[in-house]
């Protein structure tokens, strides 16, 4: 293959789960962006690779590696991305390197393989037909009630990723928002040792002291198929407005929730 921008899946926590083909693409590679590089480097001593070369890529320093990453594959060099664990790209860094060399004549690829966020879903026993990835939410203020919201109308089952320090808060949140019926699996410490996966609702699940990084999947909101009249779309926009969200984000909310137009929607906040 010409030379390609590889991201890379490194083990979430077991590292039996690195796969032969990621060893062949990270001792090949000409240069590795990592996280970090201490860390990484510890993960290649374990696979018997010594990396050519090795850059810091996290969320301070992707912007400014472009150059560099598109110089080495400008000169037929080969170029591997890989995080701390699981799949870059995904709540990791990874996707602006992935954007400029879209942009560019090299190829991008990768080495599928864990994903915490993935093996949550497959375990959790919730319907995962249709599922969405929702990341970390935002820490707090507006953006964070109405990315609470979307969690509390979308009807397929939600993945979320938590850092322990505000597990807590994040489930008391998806409880109020969500009811405290909806069902939630939580999961932490996932291929390692203290593997712990929790299963109950967002009123009663129990999580002990937080410990180790969570997955949160959150099931769907309850479909009703009651056809809405512009009266009740007009009584959700109010409690959205009543809740804080501006004009333009209560429509966005109250799309989601009825699966009306937003335009539409929008319209009835300005008659």
């Amino acid at each position: 293959m010409a030379a390609t921008l590889w991201l890379v899946a490194t083990p979430i926590g077991n590292l039996g789960d690195l796969q032969p083909r990621a060893i062949e693409v990270l001792a090949a590679a000409d240069l590795v962006c990592c996280e970090d590089t201490r860390r990484t480097g510890l993960l290649l001593h374990h696979a018997g690779i010594k990396a050519k070369r090795m850059v810091v890529c996290n969320e301070h320093t992707e912007y400014d590696l472009i150059d560099q990453v598109l110089s080495v594959l400008d000169n037929g060099g080969n170029v591997a991305v890989v995080s701390d664990a699981g799949s870059p790209g995904v709540s990791d860094p990874g996707e602006r390197l992935v954007r400029a060399v879209v942009d560019s004549p090299h190829a991008v690829s990768a080495v599928p393989g864990p994903s915490a966020a993935i093996m949550a879903a497959t375990i959790s026993g919730l319907d995962t037909s249709r599922f969405v990835f929702d990341g970390f939410l935002p820490r707090k203020g507006r953006e964070r009630s109405a990315r609470l919201a979307d969690v509390a109308a979308e009807c397929r089952t939600t993945v979320l990723y938590e850092a322990p320090h505000r597990a807590l808060k994040t489930l008391a949140d998806l409880a109020d928002v969500c009811g405290p019926d909806r069902m939630v699996v939580v999961t932490r410490e996932l291929t390692k040792l203290h593997e712990e996966v929790i299963r109950g609702t967002l009123g009663t699940v129990d999580i002990g002291e937080p410990r180790g990084e969570y997955v949160f999947v959150v099931e769907g909101a309850p479909v009703d198929n009651t056809p809405l009249t512009e009266d009740d779309i007009r009584a959700l926009l109010t409690t959205a407005i009543e809740s804080g969200l501006s004009k333009r984000d209560a429509a966005a909310q109250v799309a989601a929730e009825t699966g009306q137009p937003k335009r539409d929607i929008y319209q009835l906040t300005l008659d």
